[in-house]
């Protein structure tokens, strides 16, 4: 028996485009000798639907299409994800579908209600197994969650089940491949079973979902491996009990993986949402760097618009290395010189001022001219402003509300500094594009400036970064409490600061444009940290 894995791009709520492609991916695997379709969770809304999923019409569409798929695939069985509802119930479900009938229905049975998901608001739990036989071989059918505890995995053992397909929506972070591989082979060693786990793939809002379907035999081995972050459809054969050898495609390194997660996110958030191109301001500084290359590459450079907006405080070097840069990637780019602006603010504002000191606020004006420039030049030409800041700023409050946070999708929000360093480097020696060193040296070598005050520099007011990030992982991704970050070695009064600063600045996050997630918690839908609260140990 030949079983396809479709790991596919879905655009949720485009019922009719992913209903071609399970349908393409049918009729290839038909062609290809497969007697299996296994498809993604959720396959033919996309993921997450979110409050979609309340509105009866939306469901309705979805039993629709479910019915047109029983009437258009044949010669091969199909095991679609899909919602359903049974009156006021609505289960996240997945269907085996052969020549016109019907031969099971799956409902998942353990719900994920932490981190980036909140199925608990929408679905209820199943309650049965599911195990259908196909070529005389019995298989059960899981989905995502089912697979991460004991029970649903067993329970489809005990109806007697050979092999377990399990059907997946599973969110990109750092190190996730191993975790998924890991947790399939633990349910291997307990039931016995090979395991075939299939993947959605593509950008959705803040998330991002890298594919990387595989499949696992009895001894719980590798035997196949669909690719990072593309569409790919792949057959894998069961035979006297197990599955056979197919191809396993490599796993990216962290640096690659990461760019190939922002590429996809901001690929797919661009066109998901049909904006012509996007615009960003260049600073000569890493940040806008990084995300300029990233945009070019994800989108090309003819719909790519850098916009260098230079002040009496931004050195000549910024403007030199900024202008070399897109000489060598070859996007548009425009100067646009604030400092008249600034000084007309300045002289409107001079009354209010009188007899107050210089400080940040003059900063900060800067900034927010920069944005307003940025969002009139996105609302003339439609493209979309993505920001520059990074998960580093975002945390210490170091990105100006209504300035560089102006726009509508944070590039770098879940990037670390150190981690900005590392894919700037990574990307500049890589062969995975056409052009090498897109990024000039002196922007990664010289020590980082918001350039908004003579001789400033980001460690005049905060800790190293290699300090700073390595507290940020600590506090915000591992939960851990201030005491326990000191314990680790760092000085008590830089973690009292770093813990202070982020709780500080939460409404700012709070109106901070999407980015993608590429940690194991961002600062998005895994972040529901009350604005008011006077609780920070």
């Amino acid at each position: 028996m030949r079983i396809a894995l479709a790991q596919f791009n879905a655009t949720v709520g485009d019922l009719a485009g992913n209903l071609d492609q399970i349908l393409t991916a049918a009729h290839e695997a038909r062609a290809r000798g497969a007697d299996v379709l296994l498809t993604p969770e959720l396959a033919l809304t996309g993921y997450p639907p979110e409050d979609l999923l309340l509105r009866p019409a939306f469901l309705a569409d979805c039993a629709r299409a479910i019915g047109r798929l029983i009437d258009e695939v044949d010669g091969i069985t199909l095991v679609v994800g899909h919602p359903c509802a049974a009156g006021d119930v609505r289960f996240n479900a997945a269907t085996v579908i052969r020549d016109g009938h019907v031969l099971g229905r799956y409902e998942k049975m353990l719900l994920p209600n932490d981190a980036v998901f909140d199925e608990v608001r929408y679905f209820t739990p199943g309650a049965t197994p599911l195990v259908f036989e196909q070529s005389g071989v019995r298989i059960g059918v899981l989905i995502c969650e089912d697979l991460w505890d004991v029970e649903p995995a067993a329970a489809a053992h005990d109806e007697g089940a050979e092999l377990l397909l399990v059907l997946n929506a599973s969110p990109y972070h750092q190190g996730k491949e191993a975790i998924r591989q890991r947790v399939a082979a633990e349910r291997i060693e307990e039931t016995g079973l090979p395991v075939i786990y299939v993947n959605l793939v593509g950008g959705q809002d803040e998330l991002v979902f890298d594919g990387h379907s595989f499949a696992m035999d009895r001894a719980g081995q590798l035997v196949a491996r669909l690719p990072a972050f593309e569409p790919a459809l792949a057959l894998v054969t069961f035979d006297d009990g197990d599955l056979g050898a197919g191809a396993v495609a490599p796993t990216p390194d962290d640096e690659e993986s990461v760019y190939r997660a922002l590429l996809l996110g901001i690929r797919d958030y661009i066109g998901k949402n049909g904006f012509p191109g996007v615009l960003l301001g260049l600073s000569g500084g890493i940040d806008s760097a990084l995300t300029l290359a990233l945009a070019c590459d994800a989108l090309g450079p003819e719909r790519v618009h850098a916009v260098m907006m230079p002040s009496r405080y931004t050195a000549d070097i910024s403007v030199t290395d900024s202008r070399e840069m897109i000489a060598r990637l070859g996007c548009r780019y425009t100067e646009i010189e604030i400092w008249p602006m600034y000084e007309a603010f300045m002289a409107g504002l001079a009354p209010q001022f009188a007899g107050s000191a210089i400080d940040t606020t003059e900063e900060n004006l800067q900034s927010r001219i920069r944005g307003t420039l940025l969002m009139a030049l996105s609302n003339k030409s439609g493209q979309l402003v993505l920001t520059t800041g990074n998960k580093s700023e975002m945390t210490t409050g170091y990105a100006t509300l209504y300035g560089d946070m102006a726009g509508g999708y944070a590039v770098l929000k879940d990037v670390a500094k150190t981690l900005v360093f590392r894919l700037a480097r990574w990307r500049n020696q890589s062969t995975a594009f056409a052009q090498r060193e897109v990024i000039p040296e002196r922007i990664i070598t010289r020590p980082p400036s918001a350039e908004l005050r003579p001789d400033q520099l980001d460690q005049d007011s905060l800790p190293p970064y290699e300090v700073l990030d390595a507290i940020l992982a600590a506090y915000v991704e591992e939960n851990l409490s201030r005491a326990e970050i000191v314990q680790r070695g760092h000085a008590q009064q830089d973690v009292d600061r770093v813990v202070w600063l982020l709780k500080t600045n939460e409404y700012k996050r709070r109106q901070a444009p999407v980015g993608p997630r590429v940690t194991d918690r961002a600062f998005g839908r895994d972040w529901r940290m009350p604005i008011t609260n006077r609780w920070a140990r």
